[in-house]
């Protein structure tokens, strides 16, 4: 069920506001909803919101049997679904275009970028290796769910911790929290997604973290993935506005600083978990 269109006052009113530089809910065109988190009882398990759109991704860990062909690493399966609580607009199981096109971007940023060290994964080569399944449901979209599924997903891979294991001979010794520490994975690096939104009239400028009506009334958003080290992951351009490359290179920029202070966020919220759990930081 396709959603109903603004009307035509509303969609004016709006595209007036952003002309002036005045969005609805109060932000400047480059400032994005703060985000939120909030931990669940187990690690690997994160509420996200941006604002009114809320994100809840989880991370379990199973031992499986590599394929021939990579005997030496283990494995990551990204699984998504868009809940019909949020919105009226999504039906049960039947994927949207939104949720086809967020999952794949999900697979770009996360598994293709190498965000976890895969042989890390690898507990006997050819034989046994950590099968991660990451789990990913919208519970409320306000628009932009596809960076909040983002902050959402890297925070759970970094919250999560996998049993400590120990091979005797062909045995595997898999040992519980109360014997041994669970061991954190292994990350490459941490990228963050960020979404622009354009318009026709060319007056107005790009806004970042566009709500839903904003995100309707574009023409078209540009999703940049990269990491506060500043190294590009992902860019991705859907709409059929014209960017100029000077353009482009401007909204990298802007993109570098928010993954910097994503990163400074995330960071801080993972040490006020642990300091709750009395868990020492690893």
């Amino acid at each position: 069920m396709r959603p109903p269109s603004p009307s035509i006052p509303e969609k004016e009113f709006v595209v007036e506001a952003l002309k002036q530089g005045l969005r609805l809910d109060g932000r400047a065109a480059l400032e994005m909803r703060r985000p939120t988190l909030t931990f669940g009882p187990d690690l690997g398990w994160v509420d996200c919101s941006l604002g009114k759109t809320r994100v809840l991704a989880q991370v379990e860990a199973k031992m499986v049997k590599p394929p021939p062909e990579r005997p030496f690493e283990g494995q990551i399966t990204i699984h998504s679904e868009i809940s019909p609580m949020a919105s009226s607009e999504y039906e049960q199981g039947r994927p949207s275009e939104e949720e086809v096109t967020i999952t794949r971007m999900l697979d770009k940023i996360i598994r293709r970028s190498d965000v976890v060290d895969k042989e890390s994964l690898c507990i006997q080569s050819g034989q046994r290796v950590w099968n991660l399944r990451l789990t990913v449901h919208f519970l409320a979209d306000s628009g932009n769910m596809l960076d909040c599924a983002c902050l959402a997903a890297i925070v759970a891979l970094k919250h999560f911790r996998r049993p400590e294991v120990e091979v005797v001979g062909d045995e595997v010794i898999v040992h519980p929290p109360t014997e041994r520490a669970p061991m954190p994975l292994s990350m490459h690096h941490t990228p963050f997604c960020l979404t622009f939104a354009y318009f026709q009239d060319t007056s107005i400028p790009a806004i970042l973290d566009p709500n839903r009506l904003e995100q309707r009334l574009s023409a078209g958003v540009m999703s940049i993935a990269l990491n506060a080290q500043r190294e590009l992951c992902v860019v991705q351009k859907a709409g059929g506005v014209p960017l100029p490359p000077t353009e482009i290179l401007r909204i990298v920029g802007v993109s570098t600083e928010k993954s910097k202070e994503l990163d400074k966020f995330v960071k801080e919220r993972l040490e006020d978990d642990w300091k709750t759990r009395k868990v020492e930081v690893v």
